[in-house]
C-alpha cells in the first residue's frame, strides 16, 4: 500500500466518542475525582479539550480557566471567552502576572535580552524564533531574539546559548505558575486537572517539565496538531478559533508556534511525521507530498532528534532506592 497524504485523516466522531467515555471512566472510576478543570487560552488545543470536557462531564463539572499575563496578547483571553459562552461552561480568570513577577521573572528575562540589545526595556517587546526553513533544507536549530521598539522598529540578532537559556528558564515560570492555579481551583472542588497538549507538543518536548506538560489525564497526547483541528470542526469549536494561527502567547510580541520551534506548517510536519512512523520510506512520503526525498529525510531527522533529546521530559523522576 502506498503513502497517501490524506492518510492522516481520522474518524472524528468515533475518536471523540472514544475519548469521551474513557475521560469518564479515568474520572470516576480510576483517579475517583467529580469534574475536570482545564486551563484555556483561546488556541485550538485547549478548545478542543474543554469541548471534550463539557461532553463527557456535563458543563456544570467543568472549569474552565483563563491565565493571562502582561504579555499576553488580549485575543486569547477574548477567544477563551467565546469558547466558554459556545459550551456554557463556567470560567474564572487568574491573572498570573503578580505571580510571575514575585518569582523574578520579567527581570530576569530581560536581563537576558539587554545582554544582547542594551537599549531594550519595558517599552519594547520582544521574543525569541528559528530562522524560517520552509524548504526544510536543514538548518541548524540556532534561535535568534527580535525585539520591537515602541516605534515599531525591528532588530534581531543571533541569541548565545546562554541567554537563550536564561530567557527560557525565565519564561518557564509562566507555564509553571498556571499549573499551581490550575491544581489550586482542581483540589478545592476535587477536580481533575486536564491536559491540553498534542502529539507534537508531547512527543517533540515542546512544553515545561512540571508546567503545561503536568496534569492528570492528558487527552489529545496522541493526536497530531491535524487532527486536533478535525476533532475541532466535528465538535464544533468556535470558526475564529479554529482560523487562528497557533502561538505561544509566551513574549510580548506575537510569536508563531512554528516559528518558535517547529519551522514548518502543520500540515507538512504532521503528514512526513505520520509517514515515517507507518513505516513508509523517504521516497514514498516525498512523492506524495511533492517534496524532494532530501527534504522529508532533513525533518525526520529532526523529529527523531527532538524526541530522543526530550526524553527526560516526559520521565517519571528516578528514584535510587
Amino acid at each position: 500500500m502506498s503513502f497517501q497524504k490524506d492518510s492522516i485523516l481520522i474518524d472524528a466522531k468515533a475518536e471523540a466518542e472514544r475519548i469521551i467515555k474513557e475521560l469518564r471512566e479515568i474520572v470516576a472510576k480510576k483517579i475517583h475525582k467529580r469534574g475536570a478543570v482545564v486551563g484555556v487560552s483561546g488556541g485550538i488545543d485547549s478548545s478542543v479539550v474543554l469541548a471534550l470536557c463539557a461532553n463527557a462531564f456535563g458543563p456544570e463539572k467543568v472549569l474552565a480557566l483563563m491565565m493571562p499575563d502582561k504579555d499576553s496578547s488580549p485575543d486569547s483571553l477574548n477567544l477563551a471567552k467565546k469558547l466558554v459562552e459556545k459550551f456554557n461552561v463556567p470560567y474564572i480568570v487568574e491573572d498570573i502576572t503578580e505571580a510571575v513577577k514575585g518569582f523574578g521573572a520579567y527581570k530576569r528575562r530581560d536581563e537576558a535580552v539587554k545582554k544582547v540589545f542594551p537599549e531594550y526595556d519595558e517599552s519594547y517587546k520582544m521574543k525569541i524564533v528559528l530562522p524560517k526553513d520552509d524548504e526544510a533544507k536543514g538548518k541548524l536549530n540556532v534561535y535568534y531574539v527580535t525585539i520591537i521598539s515602541p516605534n515599531g522598529e525591528e532588530k534581531t540578532a543571533r541569541l548565545p546559548l546562554a541567554e537563550y537559556l536564561q530567557i527560557v528558564a525565565a519564561s518557564n515560570f509562566k507555564q509553571r505558575s498556571r499549573t499551581n492555579f490550575l491544581y489550586y481551583h482542581a483540589e478545592a472542588r476535587n477536580y481533575a486537572v486536564i491536559g491540553t497538549g498534542n502529539k507534537n507538543e508531547h512527543e517533540q518536548g515542546f512544553f515545561v517539565k512540571y508546567g503545561d506538560g503536568g496534569a492528570d489525564i492528558k487527552p489529545i497526547a496522541h493526536l497530531f496538531k491535524t487532527q486536533v483541528y478535525q476533532l475541532a470542526e466535528y465538535l464544533g469549536v468556535p470558526e475564529e478559533i479554529q482560523k487562528r494561527t497557533p502561538t505561544t502567547d509566551t513574549y510580548s510580541a506575537e510569536q508563531t508556534q512554528e516559528e518558535f520551534f517547529f519551522r514548518l506548517p502543520y500540515s507538512v510536519l504532521d503528514r512526513i511525521w505520520f509517514g515515517w512512523e507507518k513505516g513508509f520510506s523517504s521516497k514514498e512520503i516525498a512523492e506524495a507530498l511533492n517534496l524532494s526525498e532530501a527534504q522529508v529525510d532533513v525533518v525526520i531527522n529532526d523529529i527523531r532528534q527532538k524526541i530522543k533529546t526530550t526524553e527526560y521530559l516526559r520521565m517519571e523522576p528516578i528514584s535510587l532506592g
